[in-house]
């Protein structure tokens, strides 16, 4: 069956392998940018992305062709291979085997947006570990997490 409208807003979190911080801030827009590309390219829609050294935030609105699963190794598949054949790393460059999707609600998009957006504010008061802890205690309350 054809899903005509939908509006399936998901918050994904990309962690760098090891949790290396290893995306320089010269070359986070080039690497947005290419995301951006990606999704779009995708049935999908960009609302807001920010790219720490060690991890990557973005906010799509999801075609429902393509699973959360699915989006998330296209995107991590498809930036590794752009971030290591344009040396925009020291050394190779992966992802996390694994990766985070927060679904949101349509009146959380602004808000979530602006959290995104404000990464590097955010990021001076508060770690990633802390940051990534309240997001999995606020959104899954039931699981146990490990950041690997």
């Amino acid at each position: 069956m054809r899903i005509e409208y939908h509006n399936l807003y998901t918050h994904f979190i990309l962690i760098t392998q090891n949790r290396v911080q290893s995306i320089a801030e010269k070359n986070r827009e080039r690497i947005e940018k290419y995301v951006t590309g990606i999704i779009n390219n995708n049935d999908s829609r960009l609302y807001a992305i920010y790219a720490n050294p060690e991890h990557v935030h973005f906010l799509t609105s999801r075609s429902p062709k393509i699973s959360e699963q699915l989006l998330a190794t296209i995107v991590a598949d498809s930036s590794a291979k752009f971030i290591n054949e344009n040396k925009l790393t020291t050394g190779l460059f992966a992802w996390q085997e694994s990766a985070s999707a927060f679904s949101i609600s349509k009146s959380d998009v602004d808000k979530v947006c602006k959290y995104i957006l404000d990464q590097p504010w955010h990021h001076r008061e508060v770690t990633f570990t802390e940051e990534y802890a309240e997001l999995i205690k606020r959104y899954q309350k039931t699981l146990k997490w490990q950041i690997r």
